[in-house]
């Protein structure tokens, strides 16, 4: 008796253990089925039209020219992480480059004069839109919606509607032409700002402290949490982040264009939502918002270089942003079901 009851813990705790094994491969499967993804995209491509896809100017063209949509899209994750839409991000862009090209190129400002007000034209917008979201109760999305609309005018005005060119050329030089490794070093500075979000969110309070207000505020506030400070920070780092992104986009083409962020607000949020789906499911997270920018935009390379007609650049967008969403309410449903 006492050796078959023995017989049968050992068969359950084998039977824990495999089931076990079989959850944590699930979950890292789960974790990098993104980056397996984009792989598999990269293999498709690259057995299709091998010649033009898998060569190394295609890859760092599609590294360095995608920077400015990885800050962007980090920028938007920080007051997402918080429980907060910022939709003025891709306007904060366009003014900053806007800014840059006017005081650079009109006034005859130095660069780093005109970037630094680039910047703090970023961190202006973020503090309106904490203001009006904090202090008068209104919801992030109308705040941002009517920011970013009320900054596109701004934009239209000090440029006169026109496209700006002959921007300093050594901004030019930092951002775009300057390669190691043979790629521009505008994808360097996207990825350290990436690893910096990565270091925030991971092994800082603060980082943990946001992440608590977004997954619930009313929890957070009776936990002793700063929530209204925190949502504050998080709008200005949104728009110090965008504005970053609108200096490097000055520097990616020499000039800048006043509707130019208009075509990177889908893009960032399909690449944010889906990022929510990897690395650290139902989260947004710097890493798997950089695997999803790329994911995208290599999958688009490649259907431009089988002859696919442009309007699938839209297709592919608005298709991976309602995907994304869906699977990253999944995910997350899962994940607060678990604790």
């Amino acid at each position: 008796m006492t050796e078959a009851t023995h017989a049968a813990t050992s068969k359950s705790n084998m039977s824990g253990v495999q089931r076990n094994w079989r959850r944590g491969f699930l979950m890292e499967l789960e974790r990098f089925a993104l980056l397996i993804a984009w792989l598999v995209i990269i293999a498709i491509f690259g057995i299709i039209s091998p010649d033009a896809f898998l060569t190394w100017p295609n890859f760092s063209t599609i590294f360095g020219s995608q920077a400015v949509l990885v800050i962007l899209t980090l920028g938007l994750i920080i007051p997402l992480t918080a429980g907060d839409i910022d939709l003025s991000v891709a306007q904060v862009l366009t003014l900053s480059s806007m800014v840059i090209a006017v005081l650079n190129v009109g006034h005859g400002w130095p660069i780093g004069w005109a970037m630094a007000v680039a910047l703090a034209a970023g961190l202006l917008t973020g503090l309106l839109n904490a203001f009006f979201t904090l202090y008068f109760r209104i919801h992030s999305l109308i705040v941002t919606l009517g920011t970013g609309t009320f900054l596109h005018g701004i934009t239209l005005w000090i440029s006169n509607s026109r496209t700006i060119g002959g921007i300093d050329w050594s901004l030019v030089n930092a951002v775009i032409l300057t390669r190691f490794l043979g790629i521009p070093l505008a994808f360097y500075y996207a990825l350290a700002l990436a690893l910096l979000l990565l270091y925030v969110f991971e092994f800082t309070s603060l980082g943990r402290k946001a992440l608590f207000v977004g997954r619930g505020r009313d929890v957070a506030r009776l936990s002793g949490i700063p929530v209204t400070r925190m949502r504050l920070i998080c709008f200005l780092a949104s728009g110090v982040f965008a504005a970053i992104a609108g200096v490097l986009y000055a520097g990616t083409s020499g000039s800048a264009d006043p509707n130019s962020g208009t075509q990177l607000m889908l893009p960032a949020f399909a690449a944010a939502y889906l990022g929510a789906t990897s690395i650290s499911p139902g989260r947004f997270n710097p890493m798997g918002s950089v695997i999803a920018v790329y994911l995208l935009v290599t999958g688009i390379t490649g259907l431009s270089i089988l002859g696919i007609d442009t309007f699938v650049q839209d297709l592919f967008y608005g298709g991976a942003l309602v995907i994304a969403v869906a699977l990253s309410q999944l995910v997350r449903g899962r994940e607060e079901s678990l604790t």
